[in-house]
Order: C-alpha cells, then sequence, then structure tokens
C-alpha cells in the first residue's frame, strides 16, 4: 500500500500529537473516574474508527459489526481458558480471527453483489448466527458465558489500575489511526473511495471492486475484534449477549455517523460527544434502563437532518450554507 508521505504529513502529526496528549493524563491525574471515562471514550472511538474503514471509506455500511467484536473477544477468552495461551498472544488470534471472519462474509456477500440495506442486513444476520451458536455450544460456556481468573500482571495483559488499560487501548487507537491516515493518503484507499462512489467506474479504470471491498472488510475485522479482545481484558467475562448484541454495532456506527464518517477524525470525536451524552443520561436517569440508547437515536436523526457531514464537518456545512445564501443575495435584481 504506497503512502503519499508528504501529502499526510500534516495528519501523522496530528495522530502523534493525539497519543503524546492522551498518554500525558495518566501522570496529570490519579482519579479513577476520568482515567476510566478517557478509557472508555477511547475503547469507543476504536469500535467507531473501525466501522469507519469500511462504512465510511468503503460505503459498504453494516448493522452486525459486533460479528466482529464478538469473535474477538471469544477468541481472547477462548485461547486464554481452553488452550492456555498467554494473553499477548491470545490477542494475535483475535485480530486474525476477526479478520478472516471479515473475509468470510465479505467474500459471500460481495461476490453476488450485496450492498446498501442487502449487505446492511446480512451483516446484521451473521451477528445473530453467531450468537445463536456461542449460546448453544459448550466450549463457549453457552449462555453463562466465559469468565477469565484474574490475575494481575503485565504478563498477563491485566493491570492493577485503569493506567495500564489506557496506554493499551490507546496503542490500539494509535494503530486504528494509522491505518485510517493510510486508507486516505493512499492508493489503496483512493481504490476504495472509488468503488464507494461509483464501482462502474472503478471497474472501468481497473480497480477490482471485490478485492478491494475484501482488503476493507479484512482491516475493520481485525480492529473490531482488538475492541472485543480488550474487552475481555478489562472486564474479564464475555456473554452472547454481550458480544453479539446490537448494542455494540449501533455504538459503531452512530458515533462514526455523528462525528462524521469517511474521515479521520470523525469516528473519534463522535465516540467522544457520545461517550459525554452517555454518562451525562446515566447519572440523570440510571433508573430508566435503555436511556442512552434512546438518546443515541435522537441525536442520530438531529445529525442526519442538520449535518450530513457530521460534528466533524460542521465547517464545511456552515461554509456551503453561506456559500449558497451568499448565491441567493448576489443574484438578479429588477
Amino acid at each position: 500500500m504506497k503512502v503519499d508521505i508528504q501529502g499526510g504529513a500534516k495528519d501523522l502529526a496530528g495522530i502523534v500529537l493525539f497519543v503524546a496528549l492522551v498518554a500525558c493524563i495518566p501522570s496529570m491525574t490519579e482519579s479513577g473516574v476520568a482515567l476510566n471515562f478517557v478509557m472508555m471514550a477511547l475503547y469507543a472511538a476504536l469500535l467507531s474508527q473501525a466501522w469507519n474503514i469500511l462504512g465510511g471509506f468503503g460505503g459498504q455500511f453494516s448493522f452486525g459489526h459486533a460479528l466482529f467484536f464478538g469473535t474477538g473477544a471469544y477468541l481472547q477468552a477462548m485461547a486464554q481458558l481452553h488452550l492456555g495461551l498467554n494473553p499477548w498472544l491470545a490477542l494475535a488470534t483475535a485480530v486474525t480471527g476477526g479478520s478472516v471472519v471479515g473475509v468470510l462474509v465479505g467474500a459471500l456477500s460481495f461476490r453476488y453483489g450485496l450492498k446498501g440495506s442487502y449487505f446492511a442486513l446480512v451483516t446484521l444476520a451473521f451477528a445473530e448466527v453467531f450468537r445463536i451458536i456461542t449460546l448453544s455450544v459448550p466450549f463457549t460456556g453457552a449462555g453463562v458465558g466465559l469468565m477469565l481468573p484474574l490475575q494481575e500482571s503485565i504478563s498477563n495483559m491485566q493491570f492493577g489500575s485503569r493506567k495500564g488499560y489506557l496506554y493499551l487501548i490507546l496503542s490500539f487507537v494509535a494503530a486504528a489511526l494509522v491505518v485510517t491516515w493510510g486508507l486516505k493518503h493512499s492508493r489503496f484507499g483512493a481504490y476504495l473511495q472509488a468503488v464507494r462512489d461509483n464501482e462502474d467506474s472503478a471497474r472501468a479504470i481497473g480497480v477490482n471492486p471485490f478485492n478491494i471491498k475484501l482488503g476493507a472488510i479484512a482491516l475493520s475485522g481485525g480492529l473490531m475484534a482488538a475492541g472485543g479482545a480488550f474487552y475481555v481484558q478489562v472486564f474479564q467475562y464475555i456473554d452472547p449477549g454481550i458480544a453479539f448484541g446490537p448494542a455494540t454495532s449501533v455504538e459503531a456506527l452512530v458515533a462514526a455517523i455523528v462525528g462524521g464518517i469517511g474521515t479521520l477524525w470523525g469516528p473519534l470525536l463522535g465516540a467522544l460527544v457520545l461517550h459525554v451524552l452517555a454518562d451525562i443520561t446515566r447519572n440523570l436517569f440510571g433508573q430508566l434502563p435503555g436511556i442512552n440508547m434512546v438518546i443515541y437515536g435522537v441525536v442520530l436523526v438531529m445529525i442526519v437532518m442538520f449535518l450530513p457531514r457530521g460534528i466533524g464537518g460542521l465547517g464545511a456545512t456552515a461554509k456551503s450554507v453561506w456559500i449558497g445564501l451568499r448565491g441567493k443575495g448576489d443574484g438578479p435584481r429588477e
């Protein structure tokens, strides 16, 4: 994947600066609440960034990205419990497994030209199939789920405070940002966006849409699986509802849409905004389960109606409105 280094230098510098600033947070505060907030916001950003690779840059909207999340989570847990693998080796297994599942789903879907709502429903169906399978077989713990033993050490990827987990998820987010930066400034990324905009035109200039979309879903699935592996290490538990339920898919796609799909920083911004909203609603309406999903829905509708480019595209949207108003004002006068 050839990258235009000069053209992406500014974005790359931004990524380095962002990682450096976030890495300084644990040295500035010992508050477990603050560190947990940052950690979970970064976790949401990772899921959103993973979805954005396929949905934003590739134009293949998925309603079932929990499929890859759950695959990574279960592979992380089973590799440790059943195979005795070190968690760091299990992480490689989980990420690889997420990519492989992505390739399999993509091969079945893209081979038959599924896209739009058809592709979205297929991913949702696959997530439900995997949920039913994990409910039915004993080595996944069936409906009870799997629980990892608590053994705090860096070698076991379990930390005594939120600082360690914050650095871990920050490294995952940094990797996701670098991958997205590569898509934004590489030939592969240009091909992917060409396929998103018009597959027939892309094919006419020699691009193979099937291979390009397959590469995108592999990257997306691997990063989403890393999010699942992280979840297991933090909470030491996973069950079919958490792994393959719709809440994870909704969180990933809504954050990307709210922040701005097909952009470098949009998913991160959207994840932060939604995480702040989720914390506020939990504090105000903690006795009402599911209220955060209602808030997500309202915010999504408002964004689609008034900010089609997301919060990250607010400047561009305002500029377009201003140009439109000036155009009307400069019209012919009698």
